[in-house]
């Protein structure tokens, strides 16, 4: 086999050396034909997925090129799979151009086979094992001894061939699991490979878990690759036509000629959707700067009685000031009413007794014992939020909006979860007027993300409308 496969990455192979083990954070992404696509350079991509493995964070990685836009636009299962995979790696000239035509940034080019050199050498420094499951009967065993003999100290822990039946499938997973791999690379081909593993990866212990096409054909030999001026050119996918022309000429000649004629369509629709968006924007913010500077005006003694209130009842400020998460992962300061005695015990203390709700992200107790009488009452009727009409004035947030979550819940954010990032935080939301706190993290998270995706002044307008009858009735306030 030759050594291409295998390349170092070369302004990142010192790097790879370092182990890097942090926060399991989320690679940053653009949107591209409706789904979140990578946008990183290789070095990131590479320290991420090792990063995932040696923290054994569950991950599902999937690559998207023209082939794979195609398909998913008819088979609605692999289009569910790929929008809620944990990454969504760029693979491949089209999806450059769908970029490019939706004026779009986009990272590197991080196709399965030129990932797969750089990913090995950083697992194999770090003793991280890997496992190779697809391809004919003999393609995931050869492709295994060429990683090994092009990457010395690559611990491939198995392989097995993807011709496996139905009622096999309990033991090719039991053997997945008996390995220890941290890292499965499964080539089954789009989209068989990746809706199974959405299907199965409950089942797996490995946490990161990769769809990699006809990768395994490649590092077996079985099928060369093309030259190395035509991979960086994008031009790949005429050198696979030229040795494969059966096979791949509905693919690339059929196949490209419909996905740019997509990529031309969906962008022209985006920029008609852009200008009414943007005259939504901006009657929204004018909606925001007016009825909260309103706001502050009209409630102000409600606002004075009760600093006071707090002031009198235990020692500290009135305001509480926190950083949390806004639009785009970007943080700002966000102001309350405090609620709270200032020399409580600790959240981490509170969060190894019994609590109404721990769901691995948010924390919630119903008989918090840090909470004042002032507290429970302002908090009870949402008045500990008032100060935050500052934040919709200032532009950190607006009226309506997903609730603005804490650095640490981001950092546990899924792929989908973190969707409810697209969009400024608001007072209330869609949840707000259904349960408040009752409703489960993921509830609240599809409400926000239906919310983001529909969000108009008319919807803004009946949000905050049915606000208060919400706040009255004071479900799942607390």
């Amino acid at each position: 086999m030759s050594s291409n496969t295998l390349a170092p990455l070369k302004a990142a192979s010192p790097s790879l050396q370092r182990p890097q083990v942090g926060p399991a954070r989320t690679l940053a992404s653009t949107n591209i034909l409706g789904f979140d696509v990578a946008k990183a350079d290789m070095a990131e991509t590479v320290y991420w997925i090792a990063d995932r493995a040696q923290s054994r964070t569950p991950t599902q990685i999937a690559f998207l090129n023209a082939h794979c836009a195609n398909i998913a636009r008819k088979d609605w299962r692999y289009r569910d799979t790929l929008e809620n995979v944990d990454a969504l790696l760029p693979d491949g000239s089209g999806v450059a151009l769908a970029a490019k035509l939706d004026r779009k940034p986009l990272g590197a080019n991080l196709n399965g086979t030129d990932l797969f050199g750089p990913l090995c050498r950083c697992l194999a420094f770090r003793g991280l094992p890997v496992f190779f499951l697809g391809g004919c009967p003999g393609v995931a065993e050869a492709a295994a001894e060429n990683a090994k003999a092009d990457c010395p100290g690559l611990n491939v822990a198995g392989h097995q061939h993807g011709y496996f039946s139905p009622r096999e499938e309990d033991e090719v997973i039991a053997k997945i699991n008996a390995s220890g791999a941290r890292v499965v690379f499964v080539a089954f081909g789009v989209p068989t490979q990746d809706v199974w593993l959405a299907r199965v990866r409950h089942r797996l212990h490995a946490p990161v878990v990769l769809g990699v096409g006809g990768l395994l054909d490649f590092v077996s030999g079985r099928i060369p690759r093309a030259p190395e001026w035509m991979r960086r050119t994008g031009t790949e996918w005429l050198y696979r036509l030229k040795c494969e022309p059966r096979r791949m000429w509905q693919r690339y000649l059929v196949g490209n000629l419909t996905f740019t004629a997509h990529a031309l369509r969906y962008a022209l629709s985006r920029r008609k959707r852009s200008v009414i968006m943007a005259l939504d924007r901006g009657l929204s913010r004018t909606m925001d700067i007016v009825a909260s500077g309103l706001g502050m005006i009209a409630l102000s003694p409600l606002l004075i009685g009760t600093a006071l209130a707090v002031r009198l009842e235990s020692k500290g400020p009135a305001l509480y000031r926190q950083i949390r998460v806004g639009e785009n992962g970007r943080l700002f300061e966000i102001y309350k009413f405090r609620s709270m005695r200032i020399d409580g015990p600790s959240q981490e203390e509170l969060s190894k007794q019994d609590h109404d709700r721990n769901d691995g992200v948010t924390f919630k107790l119903k008989r918090d014992p840090r909470i004042t009488r002032v507290g429970q009452f302002i908090r009870k009727f949402s008045i500990d939020e008032l100060p935050q009409l500052w934040n919709v004035l200032k532009g950190d947030m607006s009226l309506v909006g997903p609730r603005p979550a804490l650095p640490v819940e981001v950092e546990k954010y899924s792929a989908v979860e973190r969707r409810r990032l697209r969009g400024k935080p608001g007072i209330t939301c869609f949840w707000q007027i259904q349960g408040r706190a009752d409703l489960p993290f993921d509830r609240q998270v599809v409400l926000d993300v239906a919310y983001l995706q529909k969000r108009s002044i008319f919807l803004d307008i009946a949000i905050l409308l049915k606000t208060p009858i919400a706040v009255l009735t004071a479900r799942g306030a607390y």
